[in-house]
């Protein structure tokens, strides 16, 4: 069998009274993309920097590929990491950056570089201490996958990036997918998980929920719905996928609805419809939501 990119058994990690992490038990196959999901303070930094060997386990172990976490002389080569907080020198250009990160870090693929340069639209020549929050995200990014290396860990990686900068994000992804790479991605944008990851854990206070592929994650994925009408109240008493009916003040109904939404609007259609407004809730109020109903 080939050997998984990463392995954490009974993983556990205390800062002294607090468990940030509790017996974490994983595996990431090699060559998928895995999201790593779940509320802010579940555990997921603590769970990178143990991977990453920048903090020593209180308990259990973690492997990348063959090799202990701790063993950071060797992991390294085999990995590049993104932090969400990119830092960098402020008197060096974006050139100077990335040559100074492809020299450090594993070998780097330059005619890759230079083509993902273009595709992030990063203009070189500037000092990195002139750079917003998504150019230096870029610059992260850039020197991440330009080492080709067998595992990428991506902590928050789209943060400061425009949407069409995420989008080339994804494609970014896809590729080093197709190329034999693993990703693992530590984001909290649905649509970012659902677009290219295969499969995904959900952290929640320390503890490892579930671990499944994204069409099951699409089950938590539900869309809050305001509406306004003047005359009788649409029926949606015999629709699949409405939940949690209720008035809001005269002549306005909120709903939440899960699953593909023809029927519902079908029944909207035979109402008169003011107003109709959609808010898809962010990933940690549905974790918030789902799992803080599951755990009472």
């Amino acid at each position: 069998m080939t050997t998984p990119a990463v392995r954490a058994e009974r993983l556990t990690k205390r800062f002294g009274r607090l468990l940030a992490l509790d017996r974490l038990d994983l595996t990431v196959r090699a060559g998928e993309v895995f999201g790593f999901l779940g509320p802010n303070g579940a555990g997921k930094s603590t769970t990178i920097r143990l991977l990453l060997g920048l903090a020593r386990p209180t308990g259990g172990r973690a492997w990348i590929f063959d090799t202990d976490a701790a063993d950071v002389a060797i992991t390294h080569r085999t990995l590049a990491y993104v932090p969400a907080d990119v830092a960098l020198w402020p008197q060096l250009t974006g050139a100077e950056t990335l040559e100074l990160l492809g020299r450090t870090g594993p070998a780097i693929d330059r005619a890759y570089r230079d083509e993902l340069v273009e595709r992030f639209d990063l203009d070189l020549s500037r000092p990195a201490g002139n750079y917003s929050t998504g150019n230096r995200q870029k610059v992260a990014l850039i020197a991440a996958f330009a080492t080709r290396a067998p595992l990428l860990v991506l902590d928050e990686p789209t943060s400061g990036l425009d949407p069409l900068m995420e989008r080339e994000f994804r494609r970014t992804v896809a590729q080093a997918r197709d190329n034999g790479q693993t990703v693992f991605l530590c984001s909290h944008q649905l649509a970012e998980v659902e677009s290219v990851c295969d499969r995904v854990a959900i952290l929640r206070a320390g503890r490892l929920v579930d671990v499944a592929t994204v069409p099951d994650l699409r089950r938590l994925h539900r869309t809050e719905v305001l509406v306004r009408f003047t005359g009788p109240a649409p029926d949606f008493s015999t629709i699949a996928g409405i939940d949690a009916v209720e008035p809001s003040g005269d002549s306005t109904l909120r709903f939440t609805l899960t699953g593909a939404p023809g029927p519902a609007l079908r029944a909207l259609a035979a109402a008169d419809v003011t107003t109709l407004t959609m808010r898809e809730p962010t990933l940690e109020e549905i974790f918030l939501d789902y799992y803080g109903e599951t755990d009472r």
